[in-house]
């Protein structure tokens, strides 16, 4: 590939990565098994540290031994001795003491002043505790060697559980880092899917010009597990599908529709756009819809007369010139009929004018996203019925990443770690991003705390009625 375009970057430099919590499930199932998909795919440098830190009380060797699930994958020996491991509690400042300890022993070591990442992998209710302690004892400062990269420090959504805890955060981290060393990771838009929207939208003339309110009815944004909480209830209980869910990933997959074509694809131009499109969402005058499934109150680790939500739907409007009046209509739930992760464009239905005779199929040329599972592009268009007389009906015409190219491209958190390492924020959110998001839900969840009335769903359904009516009374329906 010599001499061509380079479609990963490049990592050269050598760096060291401090994950807190790296005894959870985050490290476990996405950190962890991303870094090792990334040393098979030769794209780390050759000399990179990770180092563990929680407080577990683990030597080295019990630590590398908690990921049993990954001993038998290609080159885990060899990747293995390049993880490391400290015990510390987040509270306690002898433990980020250590931290500086080691850390200036491996930049002894290689005889170079490392980058240094900080990867936050904790509830989001440990980052001001983490972050004061980093400040406090100096373990965020760079150690000084001239032309040396800054620290980087990377929190995982939710940012915050409101708009005035999410401020605070934000002040916190500006007071203390320059906004090129904060990443603030949504892995959705890590997702190849996600991306391809943008390229399928601007690179694609033909659909520019019907891309707006004159030619689109309404777009569709379903979230949908088919799985429960499982065993996350200490995190998800309190938290609820809205903070967890709505608040970043649908948000962004809304500014993946709606965001007007940015100048370049450098960060600010794309996050600009992006920022642009979450001030301009508002609630409709139809009331936010939530629901708990049946059994939730029995799993485990969920306080016995929970409120938490695992379902929300509500109708969303989006105030700019090119989607005024269009009517967004998403939906976010867990224990669901199916997984179905997915963006319709349902575009005006014309079709009538023409053949109403023949009879028009109720919804005509939609355009759908699917990100999971089986990500790719559908497009359903109207063709007539094989026969002899006039009948109408719809076809699909599918694309599938794996089908078509042969690979479904690097996992999100592989896409997400590649770019902190090579210091590429374009996929990561901007502090007003996330503000913006914040002032439009808030209301919200101030009106679910005043209502106490929660409905509740069966297991594997497609949640409450109460979603389903939002919709239809509208004279739309979920596809």
């Amino acid at each position: 590939m010599d001499g061509g375009p380079k479609v990963f970057p490049d990592l050269k430099n050598p760096f060291v990565l401090v994950i807190f919590g790296a005894t959870g499930d985050l490290a476990h199932t996405r950190l962890i098994p991303g870094l090792l998909s990334l040393y098979n795919k030769k794209m780390l440098p050759d000399e990179f540290y990770i180092l563990g830190f929680s407080r577990r009380e683990y030597s080295e060797g019990e630590f590398k031994k908690s990921f049993e699930e990954l001993e038998e994958k290609e080159e885990w020996d060899s990747f293995s001795k390049h993880i490391m491991y400290l015990r510390g509690t987040f509270e306690e400042e002898k433990g980020y003491q250590d931290l500086i300890e080691k850390l200036n022993s491996i930049d002894e070591k290689m005889g170079t002043c490392l980058t240094r990442f900080f990867y936050l992998a904790t509830p989001p209710k440990n980052y001001s505790e983490i972050l004061d302690n980093m400040v406090s004892t100096k373990l965020s400062d760079s150690c000084g060697h001239e032309g040396h990269s800054p620290t980087k420090v990377i929190i995982e959504k939710p940012f915050g559980k409101d708009f005035q805890h999410s401020k605070a955060l934000e002040e916190k981290l500006s007071g203390s880092f320059a906004e090129e060393q904060i990443f603030r990771v949504d892995h959705y838009l890590g997702k190849e899917t996600v991306q391809n929207i943008l390229a399928f939208r601007f690179a694609n003339s033909i659909f520019e010009p019907v891309w707006n309110n004159k030619f689109i009815d309404h777009v569709q944004i379903t979230w949908a597990e088919k799985e429960g909480i499982g065993n996350r209830g200490s995190f998800f209980d309190g938290v609820g599908i809205l903070r967890d869910v709505v608040q970043n990933h649908i948000m962004q997959l809304i500014s993946a529709v709606v965001m007007e074509q940015p100048k370049s694809f450098t960060k600010e131009d794309v996050r600009e756009e992006r920022a642009k499109v979450t001030g301009a969402v508002k609630l409709s005058d139809s009331r936010a819809v939530r629901g708990q499934y049946e059994g939730y109150l029995n799993d485990a680790n969920v306080m016995p007369a929970s409120q938490t939500e695992t379902y929300t739907a509500m109708k969303l409007l989006v105030e700019t010139e090119r989607f005024s009046g269009v009517p967004f209509y998403i939906r976010a739930g867990k224990n669901m009929q199916r997984d179905d992760i997915s963006i319709s464009v349902v575009f005006i239905q014309t079709c009538h004018i023409l053949f109403k005779e023949y009879g028009c199929p109720e919804v005509g040329n939609v355009l759908t996203f699917r990100i999971q599972p089986n990500e790719g592009i559908s497009l359903r268009v109207i063709a007539k019925r094989p026969g002899p007389t006039l009948s109408l009906g719809t076809v699909g015409m599918r694309f599938d990443y794996k089908n078509d190219f042969g690979t479904v491209g690097l996992d999100a958190y592989e896409k997400v770690l590649l770019d902190i390492f090579s210091g590429d924020q374009t996929l990561f959110t901007r502090s007003d991003e996330i503000q913006n998001s914040w002032s439009l839900l808030d209301s919200v969840l101030k009106e679910w705390q005043n209502d106490k009335n929660l409905p509740v769903y069966k297991g594997e359904s497609w949640g409450p009625k109460e979603g389903i009516e939002l919709i239809e009374k509208d004279n739309r329906r979920w596809l």
